[in-house]
């Protein structure tokens, strides 16, 4: 199931509204293949126990290639000469309705199931006994399982240009459909028509894109709409107002196929077809975002309204956030889940879903870790030192914010909660740029910690950088952004270094190393090295016992493991766990396994390099020389640990 379609499983009732142009064919008779996998979608939704109501087009559509035909059989030679037939739309909905009905009836009595008309004008939904006596009637006939189809009756109509006036209550079947979805509660309205959803542009256009989830604040005034239905009243500018109208009102709507034969089912199934319209969808979908220098000049411009604030009041502010991340858990949840199951369908790497998933547990760990900041002691204006320059003059050295800091990092969701809340608590204004990966979860989570963030201060103290496009424009700004902080590959980190003039504080490849010498108990040493590698493959730049805030890269051992056994239980061991284990020259021969191509990669997985070194020395070398430059060494039993940070 697509996790934006969750709301799927809630559904009892739901409105179904089919199009003209899926009603009848091109060349205006009724297209009774279409028509009966409809019919049989409606019967098994019926017998699973949903309560279906249908809202039909194409009465005047069916009316009018039977007038066509009757106007043709009276007409007389000289008539037919000039056949420039021109049919009353009433006299066509009239003729049309009953046949229309008719074939309903037809197709559901074949498949057992009993169905029940209702005709109806705006004028009619104006009086409320009316309305009172429609919803019990069809409460009633829902119960028994009975189909309502309901249809705009055109035939006594006086609405004539439904566009020219906005006075009625509906104007054609796709605004009645929208007003009977809310008029009954439903809990999901499903608009058919003959393209596959809603499109950027006109269908027929190679660049237009099909729309998965609309976004009133965004599409609006973006998408170009094509010619209207070519018989029906309506079209997809119709159904949009509709779709939208209905999801405003808290009924999710989905437009979608009519001519694929199991579309309804789809959609109750939660996969992602059609366009799906929904209230919140604005939460799930990042609008357009400001141009990059505006948004950092915004950045900086809140900022100062944060350092102007007393410490009490950015605690509370942390506070807040953290409340909110807890109320929001189930909603971040959704998204993350899409996130994971986008990549995953991409075929990306075990690691990297892995530093994406947000596990069970995370949003309460982050809350916590948020609430323990709030109330650590405040960053700013502490002073570091103090120096007396003569009597009477002391000049002092205090702490104070950088200013703005642009954070580009790949695949964590929950580094931007962590940076966020750091930024915040020092005081400075902060634009994110997050992996595409990860781009619905940091959506959410962005929308989440900016709307508790006081109006005086500014939601747009945080910016979220949405197009990798646009990270080249951003590192030109040395004159707006203070510092940047590349989080992610070697690669990344090296070539943001190159592009810009702003400081930059980063690290390269976290080869993290492990060196277990020749007196190294065994127990001990098979513990270290399991829970090293395995306790978290995904995570990089530390390794340290006890606390697995990395991954080792590269075991080496001591060459007089291989008389003791140890050796061999050692790499044993990891294989047994699932690790690919890959050699250094002197370990691929020992030990018969595939050579690795350099000491300077970092596997961030299940995967290591073994080798053998002669003694401490040589493994301190060996770090050294392939390490960060960064060594904490501990001695514990002869154990060294390579601490990178």
């Amino acid at each position: 199931m697509d996790p934006s379609r969750a709301f799927v499983t809630n559904v009892k009732r739901l409105i179904v509204k089919v199009g003209t142009a899926v009603v009848t064919r091109g060349d205006g008779r009724l297209a009774v293949g279409r028509l009966g996998a409809l019919c049989e979608q409606l019967k098994e939704l019926n017998s699973q126990g949903y309560e279906i109501v249908l809202v039909t087009s194409g009465a005047v559509g069916i009316g009018l290639q039977r007038l066509r035909y009757r106007k043709l059989v009276n007409s007389s030679l000289a008539e037919l000469q000039n056949a420039q037939f021109e049919l009353d739309g009433k006299a066509c909905a009239a003729v049309g309705q009953s046949s229309l009905m008719a074939l309903y009836d037809t197709l559901f009595s074949q498949l057992d199931v009993t169905s029940s008309q209702y005709l109806v004008t705006d004028t009619e939904f104006r009086d409320t006994s009316f309305r009172k006596q429609l919803s019990e009637t069809v409460k009633s006939l829902l119960s028994l399982k009975v189909i309502p189809i309901f249809n705009e009756n055109d035939a006594v109509s006086t609405r004539r240009a439904p566009y020219e006036d906005s006075s009625g209550i509906f104007w054609d079947n796709d605004s009645l459909a929208g007003l009977l979805a809310m008029e009954l509660k439903a809990d999901l309205l499903v608009m058919l028509s003959d393209v596959e959803g809603l499109y950027s542009g006109p269908p027929s256009d190679p660049n237009s894109k099909l729309i998965h989830t609309y976004i009133k604040e965004k599409h609006q005034c973006e998408i170009t709409f094509g010619d209207k239905s070519r018989l029906g009243r309506g079209g997809m500018t119709a159904k949009v107002n509709a779709a939208v109208c209905a999801a405003y009102a808290g009924i999710p709507s989905v437009i979608t196929s009519g001519y694929a034969t199991d579309s309804i089912i789809k959609v109750l199934q939660g996969k992602c077809v059609g366009t799906l319209f929904h209230r919140d969808a604005h939460l799930w979908t990042l609008v357009k975002e400001l141009g990059v220098r505006e948004m950092a000049v915004t950045a900086r411009k809140c900022s100062r309204q944060l350092q102007a604030m007393n410490s009490e009041d950015r605690r509370k502010i942390l506070l807040d956030i953290a409340d909110a991340l807890e109320a929001n858990e189930s909603l971040i949840k959704i998204e993350n889940e899409a996130d994971v199951t986008a990549a995953q369908n991409d075929g990306y790497e075990k690691s990297l879903i892995s530093r994406l998933s947000l596990k069970p547990g995370k949003i309460s760990s982050l809350a916590k870790s948020i609430r323990v900041l709030a109330d650590m002691e405040d960053p700013i204006a502490q002073v570091l030192k103090r120096t007396e320059l003569a009597d009477g003059l002391i000049l002092e050295k205090t702490s104070s914010p950088l200013g703005v800091l642009l954070v580009i990092f790949e695949s964590r969701p929950d580094a931007l909660v962590q940076i966020a809340s750091l930024a915040i608590r020092s005081g400075n204004g902060l634009l994110l740029k997050g992996g595409k990966e990860a781009k619905r979860s940091n959506a959410i989570l962005h929308k989440v910690i900016t709307s508790a963030i006081p109006e005086n201060i500014g939601e747009k103290l945080i910016g979220l950088v949405t197009s990798r496009e646009d990270i080249p424009d951003l590192l030109k700004l040395d004159d707006v952004i203070d510092l940047v902080i590349p989080r992610g590959s070697n690669k990344l980190i090296t070539q943001i270094k190159n592009s810009t003039k702003i400081p930059v504080l980063g690290h390269a490849d976290g080869i993290c190393h492990v060196y277990v010498d020749k007196s190294a108990k065994v127990d001990m040493a098979k513990q270290i090295v399991r829970d090293a590698k395995i306790d978290y493959p995904a995570a990089c730049n530390a390794m340290v016992y006890s606390v697995p805030i990395g991954s080792q890269e590269t075991l080496l051992l001591h060459k007089d493991l291989s008389s003791n056994g140890l050796l061999n239980e050692l790499v044993s061991d990891l294989q047994h766990e699932g690790v690919t284990v890959y050699g250094g020259p002197r370990a691929s021969s020992l030990l018969n396994i595939p050579e690795t191509h350099s000491f300077h990669h970092e596997y961030s997985s299940m995967a290591c390099t073994i080798e053998i070194v002669d003694d401490v020395q040589a493994a301190i070398n060996h770090i050294h020389q392939h390490g960060r430059h960064a060594m904490n060494i501990r001695t514990q039993n002869s154990f060294f640990f390579s601490l990178v940070v």
